[in-house]
């Protein structure tokens, strides 16, 4: 008889972004489009996905993401916007795999946007105007 292999999907929104993440059973591999996590350029958006990974260490061990093999795929938006898209779906596929509460009550602790999407988007431009508010400019004389 085999183990069954566990397996967590789950979905990130920033602004128009996207991310859909997976966690299974695996090696510790991090891949971001099939890019290692590790080589992801730029290093800002690597680092703001990789938050949620070093705070689970903090409340389950070092070593935890060992046992996990995480891939995420992202698209739309800007490059921040799908580092942040993906860390919010890390954030809940984490704590979906672990059932712990204190992993959960410790993002909320952090920044409520590791668990929760973020669902502003800019405002659309209207007709006969420049942007979403700009008007046209009145002369009076």
């Amino acid at each position: 008889m085999t183990k069954k292999e566990r397996l967590v999907l789950t979905m990130g929104r920033k602004k128009t972004a996207v991310a859909r993440v997976r966690v299974k059973d695996g090696v510790g591999a991090i891949k971001i489009n099939g890019i290692p996590v590790s080589i992801y350029k730029p290093e800002a958006a690597r680092e703001v996905m990789l938050e949620p990974i070093m705070i689970a260490q903090d409340v389950l061990g070092k070593g935890f993401e060992n046992g996990l093999t995480i891939s995420a795929n992202v698209s739309g938006g800007g490059i921040m916007g799908q580092a942040y898209a993906a860390r919010t779906a890390m954030g809940k596929a984490l704590v979906k795999w672990s059932g712990n509460d204190n992993l959960k009550k410790a993002y909320l602790d952090y920044d409520r946007s590791l668990i929760i999407d973020d669902v502003r988007i800019k405002e659309s431009k209207k007709y006969l105007r420049k942007g979403a508010r700009a008007k046209p400019i009145k002369s009076f004389r």
